[in-house]
């Protein structure tokens, strides 16, 4: 694969990253991850294999990886058995015996099992969870080494393939695209290939007793896949009625879909907020009903497959170029349904943000507030104070830009900015935005165009 495929790693990510301390390693780059994961659901129980194919970034002399709650029973390097690792809190430390070059590739391999477990942190439970029947994973921010050895920060794009043998009569569905499937006597195996670089956080694994259906399109239309409980896919073919328009929206505005197919899985579970992953979104039966509310976080979710997921963040502090985006797609989606204008979705969210504190950096919201509901609304409102100054089409021409430019890769506030600026000679995007992202104070809501 070219470096292009395995995505830009930008040369500002912070790693360690201060919004998760002790996660990732800057001394290298994975390129590949191919896990095999045998899974009993009796007891919760995993047995894995990591192959993990990395590329120095300087002298290497050891090989950190993030991995929680987990034992590892043997490693190997290039091939060779390496008797030499610690794990010590969530680190496994590999010692290499003769020190990898800086630029030079290497395969490691992992055995581990044990009995995975959402990791407990500023954020609550992150990672694997155990449902009644079944497995849900929802990593962000920090939650993938609680099933597999990585190098866990978001700039640390890499492929994937996802080899997972479990229960029979269980459907097993993972990022990417579904190559094999194969059953043995009470067993089944299911393998996914993620070709396009995705960040570990964004790694997932659902297991339930779930029936597949396809919303239909047109032929040459985005596969959409859903994943549901055979006793809700009625309720969830009229939850989800509008996919398909929203996908054919958000390809007009942002540009052509990442990846090559999308799929909703809808746990029998409610859960409190939709999931984010790559190529996939996982949302509770309670998100199902057809007013605003759910509706809005079906359109949420999708568009993070283009900011989060394809355009991913360098460094975790802007939080505001996943979830301000998603926001303000909330209201282009209102738009584009006839429910209400972004305008006056604007001011409706400009008010409550008033009448709120006045306490929070958008663009800076330390690791406490990154999830804070004002980082979602502020931001979005400043993706709309830039529309309103450049014009819905110059905007719009930014978001087909930045979606091309930086597809599959890592991105910052800076690099948004100046392309902004390339686009409208004189805008000062940075300027623009300052009051919004890097000041306590709301600034007033600008006018609409004329």
């Amino acid at each position: 694969m070219s470096e292009h495929q395995h995505g830009k790693k930008s040369s500002t990510a912070r790693i360690p990253d201060p919004y998760t301390p002790g996660h990732g390693s800057p001394d290298y780059n994975v390129r590949h991850y191919d896990l095999e994961l045998d899974i009993r659901l009796a007891s919760n129980r995993l047995q894995g294999v990591a192959v993990i194919r990395g590329r120095a970034t300087t002298r290497l002399h050891q090989i950190a990886l993030d991995l929680a709650g987990l034992k590892v029973g043997k490693v190997q390097l290039n091939g060779s058995r390496v008797a030499k690792f610690t794990q010590r809190g969530e680190k496994l430390v590999v010692n290499v015996p003769h020190a990898i070059a800086k630029g030079e590739d290497f395969l490691l391999e992992v055995r581990y099992d044990g009995n995975p477990r959402p990791r407990r942190g500023t954020w609550g439970e992150v990672g694997w969870e155990e449902l009644d029947d079944g497995v849900l994973v929802a990593g962000q921010p920090d939650g993938a080494p609680s099933w597999f050895p990585c190098n866990d920060h978001p700039s640390q794009k890499a492929s994937y393939r996802f080899t997972v043998t479990t229960d029979a009569d269980y459907r097993v569905v993972c990022n990417g695209r579904l190559v094999e499937h194969r059953r043995k006597s009470s067993r089944e195996t299911w393998i996914f290939e993620q070709k396009e670089p995705m960040a570990s956080y964004l790694a997932t694994l659902q297991i339930g007793r779930y029936h597949r259906f396809d919303i239909a399109g047109p032929v040459a239309s985005v596969p959409i896949h859903v994943a549901v409980p055979p006793q809700l896919k009625a309720q969830a073919t009229d939850g989800l009625e509008q996919q398909r328009r929203m996908m054919e929206v958000f390809q007009d505005l942002f540009g052509p879909y990442p990846f090559g197919e999308y799929s909703v899985v809808v746990t029998e579970d409610e859960l409190e907020i939709p999931l984010e992953a790559q190529g996939l979104s996982i949302i509770g039966r309670n998100h199902l009903a057809k007013d605003w509310e759910a509706q809005r976080l079906v359109a949420h979710e999708l568009s993070h497959q283009w900011f989060g997921n394809s355009l991913t963040v360098a460094s975790w502090n802007d939080i505001w170029l996943h979830e301000g985006f998603a926001c303000y797609a909330e209201w282009l989606w209102s738009e584009a349904s006839a429910t209400m204008n972004a305008q006056l979705r604007a001011l409706a969210a400009w008010r409550k943000l008033a009448d709120s504190p006045q306490d929070l950096l958008v663009g800076e919201p330390g690791p406490k507030d990154m999830f804070d509901d004002r980082v979602y609304k502020r931001g979005a409102l400043a993706l709309h104070a830039l529309r309103t100054t450049m014009g819905s089409e110059a905007f719009f021409a930014l978001l087909h830009e930045w979606t091309r430019k930086h597809r599959h890769s890592s991105v910052t506030s800076q690099e948004f900015f100046a392309l902004a600026d390339s686009l409208v000679p004189g805008l000062d995007a940075a300027g623009l935005l300052r009051p919004w992202l890097y000041e306590k104070r709301l600034p007033p809501l600008p006018a609409p165009q004329r």
